[in-house]
Order: C-alpha cells, then structure tokens, then sequence
C-alpha cells in the first residue's frame, strides 16, 4: 500500500486564510495526499477574517511531512519569534522532501533559517526583510529554487501550489485540478502588485496598513536570534 503524501500547514492566529486555503484547496486534490493543519494546541485559531479554524494536529503529534507550508499574514510577525514554531519547523525540515511558503510566510522560513542561501519569495511588503535571514530575494510569484518553493503574496498561493503540483507529479496533474477548480483569472483591475498598481494606491495602502511599520523590528529580533 502506497504511504499517504503528509502535507503540512503550520498555522498560527491572526493567519491570513487565503494564504493556507489557496493551496490547501490544490494540494488536498494531489494523488494519495493527506493534509495536517498544525499548531501548538488543539484550540481555534483565529484568521485576519470572522473565520476561525480548527488544527487536526499538533506539533507534537505530527508525523513527519513532505511538504511543509507556512502561510502569512500579521500574525507570521509573531510567528517569526515563536520558539515552539521556529523548534517545529527546524525538526520538519531535514526530513521534508519540500519546505515552502506563501506571502509573510518565507519570513517564519528565515526565522528557522530555513532560507540561507536560497531565493525566495514573499509579499512585496515584506521583501525588504528577507535579506536579514540570508535569503536573496525574488520578485517572482512563484519562486523555486532546489526543494524551497515559496510564493509572493495572499493570492499567488494557488500559482505556488499548482507549481508545486507540477513538480512533485506532472503538468498533466497540474492542469487537471487547475481546471477542477475553475482557477481562470481575469482580475478586473491592473492594481495586484505595487509595480502596476496607481502609485497613490500603493500609498495609500502602505499608510493605511500601520501594523507593517512594526515588522521591520520584529524581524530585526528574529534574525539577530537566529545568529
């Protein structure tokens, strides 16, 4: 009997749901896949929305995985210092065939310093803190690079996880769940990234969004631990 492909979720609160329930919809449709959400505790976590979830797993419980994923959001700020996430992540990580992300997430990554001497990925918020984990940055939306596979922001978690897909099995695959799950974007507006997006768009979100101005210490706390 073919084992079952552990994929793994490793949530926290204040998580951003599309970042994780993106790829989970793509990832839980590959052949013999069995997927873990994860956390400290069996307790609801709550979103950066009215949605809350609950974890099948514990980090002391899981099995060992082969894709590990880290999803983002403002709670991956905290994450990043998180001794029971970043030990968990660490544990994972030699053993996983993939260590991966999405958005906020690659910062977590880096925290474990999982992303040395690797390209990666993340929002474009956050790209200027990669580099402080050793990371080379990547403005890609789906960055790969060896077994790291990291995506850019919120939406590009599908983008990662049909390349993700692809890799692990074939394009045939791929492109069978992309079509199941009808993923035919046609976005009604050119504002998706700060490089097309109306530059009094751009300000006007990064001035709006003050809880980003608070990211750049944590991250400065989070690499100078991992030193």
């Amino acid at each position: 009997m073919t084992p079952p492909l552990n994929i793994g979720f490793v949530l926290f609160p204040n998580v951003t749901q599309l970042d994780f329930t993106g790829p989970l919809q793509v990832l839980s449709r590959m052949p013999g896949a069995k997927v873990h959400l994860l956390w400290k505790r069996m307790e609801p976590l709550t979103s950066d929305t009215v949605l809350t979830f609950l974890p099948t797993t514990t980090f002391a419980d899981c099995p060992q995985l082969d894709v590990i994923c880290v999803p983002g959001g403002a709670g991956a700020d905290d994450a990043m210092l998180d001794e029971a996430t970043i030990a968990f992540l660490q544990k994972q990580a030699d053993g996983s065939r993939y260590v991966t992300s999405v958005c906020t997430g690659a910062l977590v990554l880096g925290a474990a310093g999982l992303l040395k001497g690797y390209r990666a990925a993340t929002h474009w918020s956050a790209r200027p803190f990669l580099s402080q984990f050793g990371a080379t940055l990547d403005t890609s939306r789906v960055c790969v690079d060896r077994n790291r596979v990291t995506g850019g922001g919120v939406t590009a978690g599908i983008d990662f996880a049909l390349t993700l897909v692809s890799i692990m099995f074939d394009r045939r695959t791929a492109e069978m769940i992309q079509l199941g799950i009808e993923y035919n974007p046609a976005p009604p507006f050119s504002a998706g990234s700060p490089e097309t997006a109306p530059a009094d768009v751009v300000a006007a979100l990064t001035e709006r969004a003050g809880g980003w101005k608070t990211r750049e210490a944590k991250a400065k706390r989070a690499a100078e631990r991992l030193v």
